[in-house]
């Protein structure tokens, strides 16, 4: 009877497996360990050379190949869930990286409203929860809001970059109360840094310290 029982179990569970969103296979888990292992190895060496003005950034892999991919159907082919094993592989490898100050506050960069109701979900926020469910750090998924509809940075140069961005983030509700520990920012990828910037100005210029950016990929070439 307890062997037919087992049969039974692995018999449901062949079923009740869903399919990797990268490459149909069924998978135990959100991507199929073949996928697994093409995404792993894009995964960076060291992260020690990126930084920005005074912010450290902290990026888990480059951005290419089948990572890109992942990126890009998880954010435009409605696959929210491949930002769980992204945001786990990232806290992870921060965490090897960075001694843990419980006391951070972990804020994902947001979505303009309008952008946020066309996808359904935002990625950095999705990614940011796995990140503290690894690194046991506060969420505060309101921290920052985006008040300007921006378009697209993709093919702007620097400085087209930079006034897109200009003025597009004010405080969210979650530090209507100034918190009193620092920042850490996540995104999804870094790529010039407008964002980046952007998002730490209005941090700063309301007397909250940022303590860096975490992203999953990163376009730059020395990262």
């Amino acid at each position: 009877m307890q062997v037919w029982n087992k049969a039974l179990a692995s018999f449901l569970n062949l079923f009740l497996q869903s399919h990797c969103p990268l490459c149909q296979r069924s998978a135990p888990q959100e991507l199929c360990q073949n996928c697994t292992q093409k995404l792993q190895k894009f995964r960076l060496s060291t992260t020690s050379s990126l930084r920005q003005d005074s912010v450290p950034i902290f990026v888990w892999g480059a951005y290419g190949g089948m990572l890109k991919r992942a990126i890009a159907i998880m954010k435009y082919e409605n696959q929210p869930q491949i930002a769980r094993p992204l945001g786990k592989w990232l806290g992870e490898a921060w965490l090897l990286q960075h001694e843990c100050d419980r006391k951070l506050k972990v804020v994902p960069i947001p979505l303009h409203p309008q952008k946020l109701q066309q996808r359904g979900y935002n990625q950095a926020a999705l990614i940011a929860q796995s990140f503290c469910e690894i690194t046991g750090l506060k969420l505060k998924q309101n921290g920052l809001e985006r008040v300007k509809a921006t378009d697209a940075q993709f093919g702007l140069s620097a400085s087209e970059r930079e006034k897109n961005l200009t003025a597009a983030f004010e405080l969210g509700q979650d530090f209507y109360r100034r918190p009193d520990a620092p920042v850490l920012l996540v995104d999804d990828i870094y790529t010039t840094g407008a964002t980046t910037r952007a998002a730490v100005q209005t941090l700063r210029q309301n007397g909250i310290a940022v303590s860096g950016l975490v992203a999953v990929a990163t376009t730059v070439k020395d990262g």
